[in-house]
């Protein structure tokens, strides 16, 4: 796939204090998100270049959380080969991966993932996407597969990141066309994406 777009940007990491400062210190890596639910698939979560909606997420896992103290960890993040989904080739892989699950799931008889609204969310902006994550669990498996299979030749390499742009939220004023939760969030797959860590101001 091309790499048209440069590589290192920083990601923002909401957690719990404890972890996050055990992280800074070299006592705990990051642990893979691997829920049917995911946005992005499997990997380590990180909003790009947005502490503050960080420090949200954590603050609202808190409410949901005894004892939970929120923290923002930051990292500098090498993409390395990234499923950009911002990028127009990526999306047409995105889309073959449906066609491709789609066919497996009716094979099988099973019904297709979909996205769901959390219960009692009044924004409606399908907070758990178990389709979206089903699609990019397929495609990852597929290149797998692929390259078990000694097709080298003819497989794509396997992606180290995953990262997206995500409407979210309601409209910033009347009529707008931007919304106040919108982002931009990286799955990392592969740690070693992860070149290092730090303590952001906010």
């Amino acid at each position: 796939m091309s790499r048209l777009l440069t590589s290192f940007v920083l990601g923002f990491h909401g957690c719990d204090q404890n972890i996050g400062e055990q992280a800074l210190v070299g006592n705990l890596d990051f642990i893979q998100s691997d829920r049917d639910y995911d946005w992005l698939g499997p990997g380590v979560y990180f909003w790009e270049g947005d502490p503050i909606r960080a420090r949200e997420w954590a603050e609202a896992k808190a409410t949901r959380v005894k004892g939970m103290v929120p923290y923002v960890i930051g990292a500098v993040i090498d993409r390395g080969n990234c499923l950009d989904l911002t990028v127009r080739e990526n999306i047409e892989l995105l889309r073959s991966a449906h066609t491709g699950l789609a066919a497996s799931l009716l094979e099988q008889g099973k019904p297709m993932p979909q996205n769901r609204d959390v219960l009692g969310d009044a924004s409606r902006d399908k907070l758990l996407r178990d389709l979206d994550c089903a699609v990019i669990r397929y495609l990852h498996d597929s290149i797998d597969q692929q390259l078990s299979n000694n097709k080298s030749q003819d497989a794509l390499e396997r992606f180290d990141s995953v990262r997206g742009l995500f409407r979210e939220g309601d409209p910033v004023y009347p009529g707008s066309g931007f919304y106040e939760r919108t982002h931009t969030q990286i799955a990392v797959r592969s740690l070693d994406c992860i070149k290092g860590i730090f303590k952001p101001r906010l």
